[in-house]
Formats: structure tokens, sequence, C-alpha cells
């Protein structure tokens, strides 16, 4: 076996009394003194600080000197219009396979003369043995390997990080900015994976553990583990690579064709062009075969990863499974995500899942569950 790596943060998180679990090869807190329950409604009512030092940063430098050659190689390789990124914004991608399957989802910056690529923890190693297969003609490709990274969400959070760092109240959600701190130069940008108005930030490994204590000296801001950025992201509508998608999805499929501009669809300027354009334009076209829904399950009975979801009652076979399930606390009651057959994804469908052998009604719902609260 592997022995579990750990962040620049371990010692804090065993200080405040974390309770730590393997999580994508690291050591990782999954909730604190509170309890998952409580972490969660705090961030919504005020600020929670999560270590997400875990995922991977790397920048994509193009040897041209050119930004717009950078951009256009990681082009080759997500279904995104990178060329259009504005400097000083960030947005939303995917790498996709050959079948159309995604591969990793991940966060890409433009930062003047380079792009800031953020990607999944498990993913890390083979998305960067990815880019470097495939870019390294045109791009200096560099893991990041001396920075931590934290996730500052909730509707305290912008006071609590403008203690510290004037000039954040000013970005807009997706802004990306780099800041020069009394812990060193931070990079910033205005985003997170809970649905709330948030922050992520890199900081320099050496000063994580100080701007961590700095943050959390702030009574509005607790520390959060991955129990509550899960049943956050849930209840966001946020999908979980590995759970939500993977290399099975396309981003058709995953109700994820927000993320694929104009451009790079049929009769766009640069239409196609990434592995699987054929399948996932395809799609766009015809539809896809099934669809990511979520479930409003009736009761209080939660609807798991890997239950069976049905037509009918009595139905022998099913028509999709649920991916990502659990209570949403700020909206007291089960929700879940999954995939069903397309012709019956319509939003208030009826559908059953099976729950320790029982057939219990679910109901299609319109995603996110709770709306999302980022400052535009």
């Amino acid at each position: 076996m592997t022995a579990l790596q750990r962040t620049g943060l371990f010692d804090l998180h065993v200080e405040l009394g974390a309770k730590m679990v393997p999580f994508a090869g690291y050591e990782m807190p999954v909730q604190y003194k509170p309890g998952v329950m409580k972490e969660h409604l705090h961030t919504r009512a005020a600020a929670g600080l999560f270590d997400v030092s875990h995922m991977g940063q790397v920048i994509l430098r193009p040897r041209s000197g050119d930004l717009a050659d950078a951009a256009l190689a990681l082009e080759t390789l997500v279904p995104v219009d990178i060329l259009a990124l504005k400097e000083g914004r960030q947005r939303y991608a995917m790498f996709t396979n050959d079948a159309g399957g995604i591969l990793d989802d991940l966060m890409v910056a433009s930062r003047g003369d380079h792009l800031f690529l953020v990607v999944n923890a498990a993913c890390k190693a083979d998305d960067i043995a990815h880019l470097r297969a495939h870019l390294s003609d045109a791009c200096e490709i560099e893991e990041i390997s001396d920075r931590a990274l934290l996730a500052l969400q909730g509707p305290a959070a912008e006071t609590a990080l403008a203690a510290h760092v004037p000039g954040v109240a000013d970005m807009k959600f997706m802004d990306v900015r780099t800041f020069d701190t009394a812990f060193g130069a931070l990079w910033v940008s205005r985003s997170g994976y809970t649905g709330e108005d948030g922050f992520e930030i890199s900081v320099p490994a050496d000063q994580v553990v100080a701007l961590a204590r700095a943050l959390l000296a702030d009574e509005a801001v607790e520390p959060i583990g991955l129990g509550a950025r899960d049943s956050l992201r849930l209840e966001a509508g946020l999908c979980l690579y590995g759970h939500d998608i993977d290399t099975t999805t396309t981003p058709v499929e995953a109700a994820l064709t927000w993320a694929i501009q104009k451009s790079r669809r049929t009769g766009g300027a640069r239409a196609g062009g990434f592995p699987g354009a054929a399948q996932i334009l395809g799609q766009f076209d015809t539809g896809a075969p099934r669809t990511r829904v979520g479930l409003r399950p009736e009761g209080r009975a939660p609807m798991r990863e890997g239950t069976l979801l049905f037509d009918d009652a009595n139905a022998a076979d099913p028509i999709g499974a649920v991916t990502s399930g659990g209570f949403g606390p700020s909206v007291e009651a089960p929700i879940s995500m999954g995939y069903v057959a397309s012709g019956q994804a319509s939003d208030g469908t009826i559908i059953y899942g099976e729950v320790r052998g029982k057939r219990l009604p679910a109901v299609i719902t319109a995603l996110p569950f709770r709306p999302a609260t980022y400052k535009r």
C-alpha cells in the first residue's frame, strides 16, 4: 500500500480535533468537532475554511510567448473556448476522451502571460501526464509543488478575507487576481464549489498555516471538512468527479452543455477539434440517451449513490441510478443526483428508487436544489 500524503495543514487539522480519513491519496479532515450538519449550516450562514491543498495546481506557459498559442493548444484537449478567456478571468472546463467521456473537470484561469489550471486530486498525476503528452511542443507545463490551496466560502467570506487582503471585495464571480500580502503572493479567485460566494486562495506552502490561523481568528470563520463540502456541493447541484461524471459520461449527458461555448459547437468559429467531438457535438444535435437530473425523494430516507431507479414501482428493469445522494441540511430534506433515460427526465416526473429492498418514490427536480449566491 502507498503511504498517504499530508497537506501542510495536517497538524492544524489534528489540533482542531478533525477526524482524518483517506481521500485521493491524502489524509484529509472529513469533519471537526461540531459535525457535518453544523459545519454545513455554518458555511451557509457565515464562512467556512476548507483545505483543498490536495488538488493539483498547474501552469501552462506558451513557448512562443503568445498566450493565444497556449489557449489554442489547450483547446485541443477541452471542448471549451479558452481563446476568448480574458486576463484576470477563469472558467470551468473538462478534459474529454475519444469516446466523448470526461477524464477530469478543472478550472482554467488567464493570468496574463500564462494559464493557471486547478485539477482534481485523484486525477492530477494523469492530468499532468496528459498535458505533457499532448501540449509540450506548445507549452511549458509546470506542476506547482510549493503552494497550498484554501477555499473560504460563505456570506462572511468577503469580509473575513478583506481584513487581510484589501481589494478582494472588488472582485466578481470568476475573477482572478494576485495580491502581495503579509502571507506572500496570494493567487485569489472568486469561486468555489459550495454554491456560496467565496474565494479559492493559492498561498505559498510555508505561509498556509499562518494564513489559515489568521482567517480562523475571525469569529465568523470555522474549519470545514470533506463531509460538509460534499453536502454543500450536492445542494448546489455540482458534479463530483468519479461519481456524477467520469470517463463513461459525456458533457451533454451530464447537463454541462452550458460550459461549451458556441465557438466550439457545430457552426462555431473553432467547432470541434477536441477529443470525442463527433460524439459530443452529435449529442447536441440528436440528444443524449440519458441525462443527469436532480431527485427529491419523498419521505426522509436518502437515496444514496448506487440506488437503482425505476419508472414504475413494479418495473423489472431500471432506467438509471443515483450517483450522489444524502441529506441536504439547508433544504431540510433528502436530495440526490443521478442519471435516467432522457425520455423520462422531465421535471415533476415521479420515479422510484430501490432502498433496502423497497421501491420508494422520488420527484425529478431542476438543479440546483438551493440557488447559488455568487457575487455577479
